[in-house]
């Protein structure tokens, strides 16, 4: 029998337009070309390195580029305009101090070690830093995130064909899953990669004539800016810093303290410094330099995001004649939700032909995103877990087999999980909240692992389980507790947003206070078995012989005066 909400959700009549024979012809030929490139690549997929690490052959701007693609799904498209249209400019925050810093940070600093050592995966390197127990529990918890997160890739692109088209939302989530699991089997990582670049140009294509369209009409962005005030005299949705000094003066009820600590430090450079999902996408460049150099392109392409996520949100604010709610109120009422924001938009602005190249860009970017988190799970289950418990004598040839396998199992679990995700009244509700649990504490173990010679094995272990239960602990009080919250966000005042900030905080203090404590009473690894894994016990090769501009550093430093320029700008 279905859920409730499920059968409320199919009941509401949303259907905004029909495809005309140019839309069907230019999504159709998007399927047959991804199905194609997987089927083309399996001939070079022969290996474990070929389809868990697509050969470590791909150049810093393949690298850099599906780095960014991977993370560019319905976690962007979807989620982020229906938080724009629920918080405002606000959400821009995941996209800067909420992306920038920590994707800076990765290729300059912690690429060195993930590259020098070879391993395979965040989990894998935990192994060599910590040892078993630590790559267990890491393999486990992301295992298990990944699965969940994949679902929101999988009910997202069913929301957009129910609300734009009127398709079942059943059809939709099996179709985009089993082309998913079709490309990602065959080929492997490798076909993924050269998805995900195909995907990156079509979204960009296809995504950012909302907001052309939209500031046209408005006037541009002074005229946007207009517009939002009348429709909502009471709050501030189009400043960035200047009303987070009070939890009441902003639409997401969070102090600036929440953002920077919280968003910026702990799960920003939790996300990206430790979530193999965009990790296993570097790993894949073919040299060191071009290692260091893919997260730092990929920054600069992420400042650009917001014009095709976070505005279609605010002009959504601007111009829609309904308010828009939560999925619960709008599936009681047969209204619309937040996270049909960008739909809507998509049906207000695009005909016959550029619908058609509209909706594969909200196709391929839910698949990339889909993809990226099957094809990490593929590769965690099968060298961190599979190998480890099940058949440690495994084969090479074996590997590649039980990965083509897991796939398909994976992509199943993860259908499951997409019906799951309807009871959460945002979809970014529901991923930061899974980054809590998961992502901010593992960034602790993985920050006092490569930077601090002294923290032990023991201590890795007992950190990041203590970080992990603490975090979900939290929750599990506030849902049982609200009164609660006034303890885990400072203030009785703060919403879901500002809860999960404080929580991912709270839990990778506990963390490394826990780390830190172990340590000095347990025994350290000697020295030797520390080279290639800590600052201090490796040797990081000169770029002394190249010309400045030629130096990832270099360019490291240009986008971070561009993203300083941009807070400054958007106060």
């Amino acid at each position: 029998m279905l859920p409730l909400s499920l059968l409320l959700l199919q009941a509401i009549p949303t259907k905004l337009i029909s495809l005309k024979l140019p839309d069907v012809l230019i999504i159709a030929i998007y399927f047959v070309f991804v199905l194609g490139i997987g089927f083309y690549l399996k001939r070079y997929t022969k290996t474990g390195n070929d389809f868990f690490l697509a050969g470590r052959e791909m150049t810093a701007w393949v690298a850099g580029l599906s780095f960014l693609a991977a993370n560019l799904g319905s976690l962007e498209l979807m989620g982020w305009a229906a938080a724009a249209y629920q918080y405002g400019i606000l959400a821009a925050h995941w996209y800067w101090i909420g992306a920038i810093p920590a994707m800076l940070f990765l290729g300059i600093f912690m690429m060195p070690f993930y590259y020098i050592s070879k391993t395979h995966s965040v989990p894998g390197y935990l192994k060599l830093r910590f040892g078993e127990p630590s790559r267990v529990l890491a393999a486990v918890s992301f295992a298990f995130m990944t699965v969940l997160m994949s679902g929101i890739n999988m009910y997202s692109m069913a929301l957009v064909m129910k609300v734009v088209l009127g398709w079942d939302i059943h059809f939709s989530i099996w179709v985009s899953s089993l082309t998913v699991m079709a490309y990602v089997a065959l080929g492997g990582l490798l076909s993924a990669i050269f998805n995900e670049v195909l995907q990156f140009a079509l979204i960009w294509l296809g995504a950012m004539l909302i907001p052309i369209l939209g500031l046209i009409e408005t006037g541009g962005w002074d005229g946007m800016v207009r517009r939002i005030h009348t429709n909502f005299p009471v709050g501030d949705y189009t400043h960035l810093w200047s009303t987070m000094g009070h939890f009441k003066d902003n639409p997401m009820g969070i102090h600036w303290t929440g953002i920077v600590l919280g968003l910026g430090w702990v799960i920003s450079f939790g996300y990206w410094t430790t979530d193999f999902l965009v990790v296993q996408r570097v790993l894949t460049a073919k040299d060191l330099r071009s290692a260091k150099f893919a997260p730092i392109i990929g920054a600069a392409f992420k400042m650009a995001v917001p014009f095709i996520v976070i505005l279609p949100g605010l002009l959504g604010l601007a111009l829609l004649p309904m308010k828009l709610t939560g999925e619960d109120v709008a599936m009681a009422t047969g209204g619309h939700s937040y996270n049909e924001v960008l739909p809507i938009m998509l049906a207000r602005y695009l005909g016959p032909g550029l619908l058609g190249l509209g909706i594969t860009a909200l196709v391929a970017g839910f698949m990339s995103g889909m993809a990226g988190n099957v094809s990490a799970f593929t590769t965690v289950w099968t060298y961190d877990l599979y190998r480890v418990f099940i058949k440690k004598d495994a084969t090479d040839e074996h590997l590649v087999r039980m990965g083509r396998w897991c796939t398909v199992v994976g992509v199943l679990i993860s259908i499951g999980t997409a019906y799951f995700v309807m009871q959460f009244k945002s979809i970014m509700d529901y991923v930061q909240a899974l980054f809590s649990f998961f992502i901010a504490p593992l960034f602790g173990t993985i920050l006092l692992g490569m930077f601090w010679k002294r923290a032990t094995p023991a201590a890795g272990f007992w950190g990041l389980l203590a970080g992990t239960v603490s975090s979900v602990s939290m929750w599990a009080w506030v849902k049982m507790d609200p009164s609660a919250l006034q303890y885990i966000a400072l203030s009785s005042n703060a919403k879901d947003m500002a809860e999960n900030m404080y929580r991912a905080l709270w839990s990778w203090i506990v963390c490394v206070v826990v780390t830190v404590v172990v340590s000095f009473v347990t025994k350290p690894k000697p020295f030797e078995e520390l080279k290639g894994l800590v600052y201090g016990a490796t040797d990081i090769p000169s770029e002394g012989h190249l010309a400045v501009y030629q130096r990832p550093w270099f360019w490291a430093v240009v986008i971070a005066v561009v993203f300083v320029i941009l807070q400054i700008i958007f106060w």
